[in-house]
């Protein structure tokens, strides 16, 4: 049985069938499953996630797909985080008390509420630039920039500035997207970002270990 280009991980939290079609307009494979031993043995392995920081990470860990997740990015396996699941990444965020993933080192820290006296609209929703820091591997299509569709109250702060692979600003600066040899964070929402997203999927579903 031939496996699907994409893992798709479910854990209850996130718009899952939305991915997959994208992966489809872009002619790759997805199989969606909260199947820790499937995951385990994906060829690529996509973790999305809407919501509570604290909430998912809970839910990955009482399923057994944190250390089925952590154990593939550990052994080579391409790994995309997306939206939550890039924070997931991290070792931590301000919403929660749980660690992460640890993948990536960094932290998730709430937009202020105001900038220079003047208010800021949290959650960041709709379009914003997204400016190249160095080259992707795993999403070459990255390398360039672009403009993503983004939701969100929390934004990554990357320990290291060699993992930041964009840059965005709301409010303030931060990391956009970030990758560390196998392991890529994409803070927007791919699937609704049009060619710019569908591009980053096709190039991480067809992307080699």
């Amino acid at each position: 049985m031939t496996r699907a280009d994409v893992t798709i991980v479910d854990y209850g939290v996130g718009n899952l069938g939305s991915l997959r079609n994208a992966l489809a307009k872009v002619g790759r494979t997805a199989d969606i499953t909260g199947d820790p031993d499937a995951v385990a043995v994906a060829e690529r392995i996509i973790l999305p996630g809407v919501g509570a920081f604290d909430r998912a990470v809970g839910r990955l860990s009482e399923t057994g797909l944190a250390e089925a997740i952590t154990a593939a990015a550990k052994t080579g396996t391409p790994l995309a985080g997306v939206c939550l699941g890039m924070q997931l990444l991290l070792d931590g965020s301000d919403e929660g008390a749980l660690p992460g993933l640890g993948l990536i080192a960094g932290k998730a820290t709430r937009f202020p509420a105001t900038i220079d006296g003047h208010r800021l609209l949290v959650p960041h929703m709709g379009w914003s630039s997204a400016v190249a820091a160095k080259p992707s591997r795993l999403a070459p299509a990255l390398s360039d920039g672009g403009r993503f569709y983004f939701v969100h109250s929390y934004a990554v702060d990357a320990d290291e500035a060699d993992d930041v692979l964009t840059w965005t600003d709301y409010g303030r600066r931060y990391a956009s997207s970030v990758e560390r040899d196998n392991v890529l964070g994409i803070q927007f929402h791919p699937e609704k970002s049009h060619r710019y997203g569908l591009a980053i999927l096709r190039d991480f579903a067809g992307s080699s270990h």
